[in-house]
């Protein structure tokens, strides 16, 4: 994904691709299970922070296991998978 794309975003094609759906199609929407606003401020546009905080985010969002690390990686993980979709911010 384009190191401009919000971390919100990233999170919302990372799920739908794990679930093989239109990005639209994902129902609640993001911000109704977490503060997107908070991702997109925790984790900066191509994870690069000037903090030197490690931080990483984890919550379940349509049955999946949403993981952000300090570097603003997304992980998504089906909770009964072993296997799904990551992200990675271009370096």
């Amino acid at each position: 994904m384009p190191k401009t794309m919000p971390t919100s975003m990233r999170v919302v094609y990372a799920v739908a691709a794990q679930e093989n759906v239109d990005p639209a199609e994902l129902q609640p929407p993001l911000h109704a299970v977490v503060d997107a606003d908070a991702l997109d401020e925790l984790f900066p546009l191509g994870g690069a922070d000037s903090s030197s905080l490690a931080r990483s985010v984890e919550f379940t969002y349509r049955g999946n296991q949403v993981c952000i690390d300090d570097r603003g990686n997304v992980d998504v993980l089906a909770q009964s998978a072993e296997s799904g979709v990551s992200t990675t911010p271009d370096q």
